[in-house]
């Protein structure tokens, strides 16, 4: 009898490579949150819900009942999985934006085969621990994370390989641009790959109103939690005196528009001050801080075609709640 086979372990002394792109400085940071306040109708982006607690909060958030993009697009993955390697073929190098756990991405290795991953999110500190994980569980998977804010712009370093990039951006994270801002998003993609980029890309669909309006403002509030949240994080970047307890979370479907909109309502008249400014916030006044736009499959096949996107194939789940698109360059 031929003795077990030790499983491969990769040595001590390798480590996916990491690459910190500029980041933007304190003074800039601080800078774009005093000109969201000041604006005529407030607003906060919503990138600043993403704090660690915030973090935590929207992986509660996707654990919900009422919550359904994450667990379609799981579900469109798990029972898609062949078609999705089939369509986009192996060999890819595998562009994951907004990483964070790498999680999802991950579990799409052992069918799409990519021949290198780059994980990008805003600071390679959010992606080093998974991608140390990620590297051990897959030695022999050229590995490199990229802290890059990309809703400004993606500029990948020269250490991902040009041909054959697999744009991957799932969870409906395009909802949080407009059409216009999604198309202007999608075409810098675009011109980030070769003539045989490809992307892969989770949209959430148009549908029932009262779905919608639910998984946006569920019963626990814990979306009301990692909304009132952004407060607390823009608080300590701002050196603002936010006091949480003014304010409610609202959350709606803006029918005409085809966008859940999220605001911070202050409960009384409010002034918020930090240095060098303040604003008084009139009892009912909204601070704006999400949009996440839905779509019907046709109409988001329009904008990717707009961008420059050839869509190959789209996938939906059982209820058509949720598409995942797979287009070419």
């Amino acid at each position: 009898m031929k003795p077990l086979a030790t499983p491969t372990r990769m040595p001590d002394t390798v480590r996916p490579r990491l690459v910190q792109m500029q980041l933007p400085s304190a003074q800039d940071v601080r800078a774009e949150l005093a000109a969201g306040l000041l604006a005529p109708r407030a607003t906060i982006a919503p990138k600043y819900f993403y704090d660690e607690l915030g973090s935590h909060l929207f992986a509660a958030i996707t654990a919900l009942d009422e919550y359904t993009p994450t667990r379609t697009e799981a579900e469109i993955f798990a029972r898609r999985r062949g078609e999705i390697a089939a369509a986009v073929g192996p060999e890819t190098v595998f562009v994951d934006l907004g990483a964070g756990n790498c999680a999802k991405a991950a579990r799409l290795f052992g069918a799409l085969r990519p021949r290198q991953y780059a994980a990008v999110d805003i600071s390679v500190d959010f992606l080093r621990s998974a991608l140390e994980c990620l590297q051990r569980e897959h030695p022999d998977l050229e590995i490199l994370g990229i802290g890059q804010d990309f809703a400004r712009g993606l500029a990948l370093p020269g250490e991902v390989h040009a041909q054959r990039r697999l744009f991957f951006y799932p969870g409906s994270s395009i909802g949080n641009f407009a059409p216009d801002e999604a198309i202007v998003f999608l075409h810098r993609l675009h011109a980030c790959g070769a003539e045989d980029a490809q992307l892969l890309i989770g949209v959430d669909l148009i549908k029932d109103e009262a779905v919608l309006n639910a998984a946006y403002d569920d019963p626990l509030g814990v979306t009301a939690a990692f909304n009132r949240n952004v407060l607390r994080h823009v608080g300590r970047l701002l050196d603002a005196d936010f006091d949480v307890a003014q304010w409610k979370h609202v959350a709606l479907y803006a029918a005409r528009e085809a966008r859940i909109e999220m605001h911070l309502e202050a409960l009384a008249d409010v002034t918020v001050r930090w240095p060098g400014a303040e604003r008084r916030f009139a009892r009912g006044e909204r601070i704006h801080t999400e949009n996440s736009y839905k779509y019907r499959p046709e109409t988001f096949a329009e904008l990717l075609r707009a961008a420059g996107w050839n869509p190959r194939h789209v996938w939906l789940d059982d209820r058509a709640w949720f598409a995942l698109f797979h287009a070419a360059a």
